[in-house]
């Protein structure tokens, strides 16, 4: 079995894939706990343990860990659980991993694991060149190329994020459940919330969208995936498609590559060896 990690800064979503002649299968199950700086690698590795036997899984069946993580704090204690519970050294997405994903950035280095992730994800499924919208703390926008290079993307506030600016530095203002509102005039203080929160993020995607697609092309396909990804995809021009699982289906092919490129070195090394052997003879 293969357990896939996607951390971000509010959520963690945990995957399951089984093992189908040595490379990870369908997605058989996911989880979503919350994302706590001070959770221990002890914590983690309890919680695990008990989602995994819940679903009639032992720990012993686990037979490799993948990691996309944008926490950096939480690093060792995901790495110290990994290797505690399961004896398991996790692969996590960082330089030097063999992604199949060209990255043609200032800082390849800067670029965020999930969005990594989620560019192979998407360009495996749906061929490029796409764009990749990432509803989460942040909204992403992550562009691969026709030949399935990371050209790079846009970075702007979550819808979550900017309401809680909002609710926090005007005191006068009612927290509000973010939903499609039922008009586009309001009559009372939530209403009137609910359509600028919700209708200024869709401008703002969509209009990002409409400029990244006119460098890239009509033919551009736009995703949409993350934790209000349906909420938003539904009113937009633009994104066509929704993906829930995608950053974790990036995982899952990022981790077979990876388990290739381990494979192949083994195997040139061996040769090699062999190699030297017959000509020490």
């Amino acid at each position: 079995m293969l357990l896939a990690l996607n951390v971000n800064n509010t959520n963690t979503v945990i995957a399951l894939y089984p093992m189908q002649d040595g490379v990870p299968g369908e997605l058989r199950i996911t989880w979503r706990i919350s994302t706590r700086h001070a959770q221990t690698a002890d914590e983690y590795g309890i919680l695990i343990r008990n989602l995994l036997q819940g679903e009639g899984v032992a720990g012993s069946e686990i037979t490799g860990i993948i990691i996309a993580s944008v926490v950096p704090p939480v690093d060792w204690i995901l790495r110290t659980f990994c290797e505690r519970y399961f004896q398991q050294k996790p692969v996590f997405i960082e330089p030097g991993v063999k992604t199949g994903l060209p990255i043609l950035t200032d800082h390849p280095g800067e670029v965020g694991a999930d969005r990594v992730a989620n560019c192979v994800g998407a360009f495996e499924r749906y061929g490029g060149p796409c764009i990749v919208v990432d509803f989460g703390t942040a909204t992403n926008f992550d562009v691969v190329s026709q030949k399935g290079e990371f050209l790079g993307g846009a970075i702007a506030p979550g819808l979550m994020i900017s309401a809680e600016a909002l609710f926090a530095r005007a005191a006068r203002l009612p927290r509000v459940e973010i939903k499609r509102p039922s008009k586009v005039i309001g009559t009372n203080t939530v209403d009137n919330l609910q359509i600028g929160l919700f209708y200024g993020h869709i401008g703002l995607v969509d209009s990002i969208l409409e400029k990244m697609i006119a460098e890239l092309g009509p033919e551009t396909t736009c995703v949409a995936t993350g934790g209000l990804a349906h909420l938003i995809a539904g009113e937009s021009r633009y994104i066509k498609q929704v993906n829930d699982t995608l950053t974790l289906e990036g995982l899952r092919i990022i981790y077979a590559r990876s388990l290739a490129a381990k494979q192949g070195a083994k195997g040139r090394k061996s040769a090699e060896g062999s190699h030297s052997s017959q000509n020490r003879a």
